[in-house]
């Protein structure tokens, strides 16, 4: 079977002379790194091998500062500057509602009650939950909180299935769709 990589990072800018660089996770992804990861810099270069490992890291705030094996100097570092880091999906501790904004807009929303809710227009990230934005459906735009008691499953493809609550979809829109 065919190993399936996932984009988690990108490479902000280089950090020091020693090849280490800032690293911040994907919009709507917790930080995933952690040392010893194997893990791959896109776009491939023809100078440097395409798959590293992670020797060490060390996070603050919304960064954190990473040396990659094979990235040993400035130019080094600043030649992997704006690329994305890619691991292998088993090697992740993901739960199912941790997904990539960039993953998430477009899709299409079902509810197990209300049936199509529409497309996912935004994210809002807010420090206890995200909350997608939900809009081009017939109860015009919704606010779904991203929690567990409300998203059933977010699939590869197809739609995202819902089970949202009361008050999400009141009563006057529910006759109007």
């Amino acid at each position: 079977m065919a190993v399936r990589y996932r984009n988690i990072a990108r490479v902000v800018r280089p950090h020091g002379s020693k090849g280490e660089v800032l690293v911040a996770p994907l919009r709507g992804l917790p930080f995933l790194l952690k040392k010893g990861l194997t893990c791959a810099l896109t776009p491939p270069a023809l100078d440097r091998d395409r798959f590293c490992s992670i020797r060490s890291l060390s996070c603050g705030g919304s960064e954190a500062l990473v040396s990659f094996s094979g990235i040993d100097s400035l130019d080094a570092a600043e030649a992997i500057a704006g690329c994305y880091v890619l691991v292998a999906e088993d090697e992740l501790d993901l739960s199912p509602l941790d997904h990539s904004i960039d993953d998430l807009i477009g899709r299409k929303v079902q509810d197990s009650r209300y049936g199509y809710l529409g497309v996912i227009t935004a994210v809002i990230c807010t420090p206890a939950n995200d909350v997608w934005t939900i809009d081009e459906g017939p109860f015009g735009e919704l606010l779904i909180p991203v929690i567990d008691e409300v998203i059933d499953s977010i699939p590869d493809g197809g739609p995202i299935h819902t089970s949202i609550m009361d008050g999400i979809v009141t009563e006057s829109e529910r006759e109007d769709a």
